[in-house]
């Protein structure tokens, strides 16, 4: 097995990222790798591996199952500024051994015309500001390829082209098809941590934001026909009104994808959320649009991805909703 291992070191500004060079057979220069030292930048580490066994895949589509890339940060402050190498591998979504079944929920639980939330149900372990804790660019993955494989499926087949999309809660990767930025008229996206912005080479443009304290979007009335919030709305202590902003900065029959799985920061995450199961999940996020007003009844499915053993899997599931007025 390799492993490139990415040592994330405290004290020091990115000042500019950007990125060497990319194969799409998944193997880079070892020499260049190595020779730009390892990536640094903030305390913590991260390490992506790959086995050679694991990547062969299926003769479907023409793109690759994954993207290797170089990237070099600039980054100053301390007595020695310099520059470090960066070695991330990108998931298509494209070209693995899954299926990608698609399975309806039925949304059951019926909540009463006011919203039943105390302040504590949005509260946190963690209530330390946010700016800090999103400091320290993860440019890693928090769902593995079968969920990350069949969010990109379900996309390519319920995103229009030609379409304009905001991506919120956005990071380095919007897990949108490889195609998306030749076929969609704009991709947008908010996002904590400007870093992984800028390196999410998917995007037209971004707006770094922290939702948590001002949970407007910077953006015009009915501007996007579809807006995504991958594996996150669990950590917004106030998602009603951030969907409210959604609906705003849609166009009439404009969507929402919500999608959801069961990872989470645990510290980060919200106190009702900590509590309840998938399916209650997939009920709480429902209640949100309800509440947040102007949206039509929502669906919701399984989209969990098979793989060929059935060996354990991420689940990932879907919120979608659709603006009133078309």
């Amino acid at each position: 097995m390799r492993k490139a291992v990415l040592i994330l070191l405290a004290g020091r500004r990115i000042s500019s990222l950007s990125m060497i060079g990319q194969n799409h057979r998944g193997s880079l220069s070892r020499f260049k790798f190595l020779s730009s030292t390892a990536a640094t930048f903030l305390t913590s580490a991260a390490v992506i591996s790959a086995d050679p066994l694991d990547c062969e895949a299926k003769a479907m589509p023409k793109n690759p199952r994954y993207i290797d890339q170089e990237l070099e940060m600039q980054m100053e402050g301390g007595e020695n500024p310099r520059s470090r190498g960066l070695l991330v591998r990108r998931l298509t979504g494209d070209s693995t051994p899954y299926s990608f079944p698609v399975s309806p929920v039925k949304l059951v639980k019926e909540w009463p015309e006011e919203a039943p939330f105390a302040p504590r149900d949005f509260e946190r372990e963690d209530e330390m500001d946010d700016n800090s804790f999103y400091t320290v660019p993860r440019l890693v993955y928090h769902i593995d390829e079968p969920a990350v494989a069949s969010l990109t499926q379900y996309y390519r087949k319920n995103i229009k082209p030609g379409s304009e999309i905001l991506d919120i809660c956005s990071s380095w990767v919007s897990h949108y098809p490889l195609e998306f930025p030749k076929i969609m008229k704009r991709i947008s996206a908010t996002g904590m941590n400007p870093v992984e912005l800028k390196f999410n080479d998917q995007l037209n443009n971004f707006e770094a934001r922290n939702l948590n304290k001002d949970p407007t979007l910077p953006y015009a009335d009915n501007s996007f026909d579809a807006v995504t919030c991958v594996v996150s709305i669990d950590y917004l202590n106030k998602p009603i009104q951030v969907l409210k902003e959604v609906h705003r900065v849609l166009r009439p029959g404009g969507k929402v994808i919500i999608s959801q799985s069961n990872r989470c920061f645990p510290t980060k995450a919200i106190r009702m959320w900590l509590t309840m199961n998938d399916r209650q999940h997939l009920e709480l996020i429902n209640a949100y649009f309800k509440y947040a007003g102007g949206f039509k009844p929502r669906k919701a499915f399984d989209i969990t991805a098979t793989l060929p053993d059935n060996s354990y899997r991420d689940p990932m599931f879907i919120i979608e909703a659709v603006k009133e007025g078309a």
